[in-house]
C-alpha cells in the first residue's frame, strides 16, 4: 500500500484472487452494495483484466478508485464507496 493510504480504514476486504472474468467485478458490485456510503474496500485479484475493468466500474458508478498496485502477481486495489 502506498505511503498516502497508510492511516486509511479498510471497510471491508474482498479477496477474488484465482477468479477469472467476469466474476471479481461481479463479486465487487456486490460487495459494494453492502458497503456504507463513503466506505473503503479493498480487492485482492489475479486476474488481469481487472486492471482494466475496475477502473471503468468506478468510473461507470461513481466510485473513487484510491489506489491500484500489482504485487508479486496480486493486484491490489481501494475502492472508496460514493457518498449518494
Amino acid at each position: 500500500m502506498s505511503m498516502l493510504h497508510t492511516e486509511l480504514t479498510i471497510d471491508a476486504v474482498l479477496d477474488a484472487t484465482g477468479l477469472c472474468c467476469p466474476e471479481p467485478v461481479m463479486l465487487l458490485h456486490k460487495q459494494v452494495r453492502e458497503l456504507p456510503a463513503g466506505g473503503v474496500l479493498r480487492v485482492l485479484a489475479t486476474d488481469p483484466s481487472t486492471q482494466r475493468d475496475i477502473p471503468k466500474f468506478c468510473l461507470f458508478l461513481g466510485h473513487e478508485l484510491l489506489e491500484q498496485q500489482l504485487t508479486a502477481d496480486i493486484y491490489y486495489y481501494l475502492i472508496r464507496k460514493k457518498l449518494d
